[in-house]
């Protein structure tokens, strides 16, 4: 599985063996920084705590496993905004860390060269 919250987007993956992407599921946050004519970090922070967990748990769905069935866990660690790295990282690290997987750290930059 792969998890993005680098910024506005909270957004979740599941990419199999082959690199088939299975699943992807992405929450905008853009109806909550309109009024302020760009993303507010605080706001952008506290979004992805609560969207995280519904879109994870899509991906999975839309993929057709569960959490069990991870090879292992990767998540944006650069570049972004620090709060939402942060929520990010702690709960993939929560996640690798109960499912006993391993976690890969993802430079964003460099995955959109790669995508």
């Amino acid at each position: 599985m792969a998890i993005v919250p680098s910024c506005d987007e909270t957004a979740a993956a599941v990419i199999d063996e082959s690199l088939v992407v299975r699943s992807s599921v992405v929450a905008s946050q853009f109806d909550r920084h309109a009024d302020f004519g760009g993303v507010v970090p605080e706001i952008a922070s506290r979004a992805h705590l609560e969207n995280l967990v519904p879109v994870v748990s899509a991906a999975c769905e839309q993929a057709e496993t569960t959490l069990e069935d991870l090879a292992a866990i990767a998540v944006t660690v650069q570049p972004g905004l620090v709060g939402s790295l942060l929520v990010g990282l702690t709960a993939a690290k929560t996640l690798a860390w109960l499912l006993g997987r391993p976690l890969v750290a993802i430079d964003h930059v460099e995955a959109h060269l790669y995508a």
